[in-house]
């Protein structure tokens, strides 16, 4: 008999579902379980239906207690772990921003994937390795290895997560190819490289149903994996869809350029955008509802590129509106700070930071804390970042020669109490600033500047006159986000001297006892972080600090100096607490916060 019929036979002989019995054993091997665990389970056995569920979730769903793990139940990744240990395979987290999705389902047929429940993770070269949450069953793989004409490599996966994944990206990979059936390729449309191909040329409507199932497919998994932005990025042969998520960019997938010329239209359809203009940039707006049921604002903004038309959405969650200052990152003395300065009824509050800082979230947090029914809040944006119902917002309308000092001026004759100025960009818009603060009202705007100081040497460069600079401005906030360590895996550390000390230069401050550092897990995506946190640095324009920007050649040195003499904390060490907190690392906060030379 050849060795090809033995190994056949073999696979044959042992082609087997997992054993409930045998499961249970190992966990109690493992000491995962006590035996009165196991005899519990085996008595509800009557209830497992295996055509409806895996083993892995039958027993999850029992709620056994992990006495590797006090105060944790069995769930189904652990669960999947121990069987990976049991059976020799490796064990693989179905991660799709790992995936790519249009090579792995080439491997295999929906159908074949489906009724063996298996799912392709990887196409190398030499082997394809398969996610299956059935290690025993192996009658597949000589049929896979034929196909495919690649070495099998076997990994044990979450079964639910095989399950969902083989809906979704048979699903998107199916819409993908149906937009784009019997369509020629389409070389050069709003591209800078201009190739003609004579021929029925025809591109997938943006109405049509493959194109939408796409769309809602992008804009679900968006909401999933808590990005905050949607790139849509085209190129030469074929586009790509990037999410950013905890501040760094992520590659989902590759688009054919036909198709993602067509997520495009579709998308500028629902933004209300003008689908036929595609030589200058536009903004837009969708507001839809995240799988969980919440309410979700999405900011559209394109731009004309070498390849085509470059589309980002901005991802706005209400919720992080309703979230205390506490929870925003806004802590001890500098939270004090801050609830002094916006408890004034009248002059200008200052936000600066960097796009993508945080700074939106902390004026429409403090605005909507102050808008209660005894005051009038008007706000003028470039654009509307989130439509919010307890304030009066306006847009700036380049195109009619409505801007932001013409918006002041019409908001100031609204009988306003408090008004949000987007952003200061000129002298102007500056002055009208100035204006409101002076005859009584409490203004909020922004400012691109690397820390709090430099806030008032770009309202002196602007030209606004130090008179009223001191007259009116009462506060100024810098601000910057850290991501922040995953709580279930994060781990102890000591702390390196010297970098604590580049931290917290030019201040001598105590070197914690302990801190910790980014591991990865299941839960954070092997990253070691989960979300972010504001790090900030609060300045309340106190006489001192006026006097010291008399002098326009030393005002930023001097302002620095006496702000750090009154308790001003800088960036970095305002990151330095939260290193000692545990929520960050030391890196994390020398990547985002500026070194302040003084």
């Amino acid at each position: 008999m050849t060795a090809v019929k033995l190994k056949r036979q073999s696979r044959q002989l042992n082609d087997t579902p997992l054993d409930l019995a045998k499961f249970l054993d190992g966990l109690l091997a493992e000491g995962r379980i006590r035996p009165a665990d196991r005899e519990q389970v085996l008595k509800n056995r009557h209830s497992f239906d295996p055509r409806s569920k895996h083993v892995l979730e039958f027993v999850a769903e029992l709620e056994i207690n992990d006495l590797k793990a006090p105060g944790k139940k069995l769930d189904v990744e652990h669960l999947t772990v121990s069987l990976s240990r049991q059976c020799g395979h490796e064990y693989f987290r179905i991660d799709p921003l790992k995936i790519d999705v249009a090579a792995v389902t080439q491997v295999m047929d929906h159908k074949f994937s489906k009724r063996h429940q298996i799912l392709a993770v990887e196409d190398k070269p030499e082997e394809v390795v398969i996610a299956s949450a059935e290690p025993y069953l192996n009658s597949w793989e000589s049929v896979l290895e034929h196909t495919s004409g690649k070495k099998i490599k076997r990994v044990v996966s979450n079964p639910a997560d095989i399950r969902r994944m083989t809906g979704e990206f048979y699903s998107v990979s199916a819409s993908i190819q149906g937009a784009t059936a019997n369509v020629s390729q389409l070389k050069g449309i709003g591209n800078l490289e201009q190739m003609l191909e004579l021929g029925n040329i025809k591109e997938p409507e943006a109405n049509d149903q493959h194109i939408v199932n796409v769309v809602d497919w992008l804009l679900q998994y968006a909401f999933e994996q808590r990005a905050s932005d949607i790139h849509i990025e085209p190129r030469r042969e074929k586009g790509n869809i990037r999410f950013r998520i905890d501040g760094v960019l992520y590659t989902v997938y590759a688009l054919p350029m036909t198709a993602l010329s067509a997520v495009t239209s579709r998308l500028k359809i629902l933004g209300r955008m003008n689908v036929a203009e595609k030589r200058k940039p536009q903004d837009g707006r969708i507001k839809t509802k995240a799988p969980n049921g919440d309410e979700v604002e999405l900011r559209l903004s394109t731009l004309p590129t070498a390849f085509g038309e470059k589309l980002v959405m901005r991802i706005f969650d209400p919720e992080v509106l309703l979230r205390p200052f506490e929870q925003l990152g806004l802590v001890n003395e500098d939270l004090r700070r801050w609830n002094e300065i916006i408890s004034n009824n009248h002059g200008i509050v200052i936000i600066t930071g960097p796009t993508g800082s945080g700074k939106t979230t902390t004026l429409y947090s403090t605005l909507r804390m102050l808008a209660t029914d005894e005051v009038n809040v008007c706000t003028i944006e470039d654009p509307i970042e989130m439509v919010e119902s307890s304030f009066n917002q306006m847009q700036v309308q380049e195109n009619i020669d409505l801007n932001f000092a013409d918006g002041v001026k019409a908001l100031l004759r609204q009988d306003p109490d408090i008004i949000m100025i987007g952003e200061v960009r000129d002298l102007p818009t500056a002055e009208m600033a100035i204006q409101a603060s002076l005859t009584g009202h409490l203004v909020f705007t922004t400012l691109h500047t690397n820390d709090a100081p430099s806030a008032i040497t770009r309202m002196l460069e602007l030209g606004v006159p130090p008179y009223l600079i001191k007259a009116t401005v009462i506060g100024i906030v810098a601000q910057r986000l850290v991501r922040t360590l995953c709580p279930e895996c994060k781990k102890l550390t000591k702390i390196a001297p010297d970098a604590w000390e580049t931290l917290t230069r030019p201040r001598k401050v105590k070197v914690p006892p302990k801190t910790y550092e980014a591991v990865g897990c299941l839960e954070c995506r092997e990253t070691g972080f989960r979300g972010r946190a504001g790090i900030y640095e609060v300045m309340p324009f106190s006489e001192t600090l006026q006097k010291a920007s008399d002098d326009r050649r030393q005002a930023l040195t001097e302002l620095r100096k006496q702000a750090y003499k009154e308790g001003m904390l800088s960036l970095r060490l305002s990151g330095a607490q939260k290193v000692a907190a545990g929520l960050t690392t030391i890196n994390e906060v020398l990547r985002v916060a500026p070194e302040i030379k003084t």
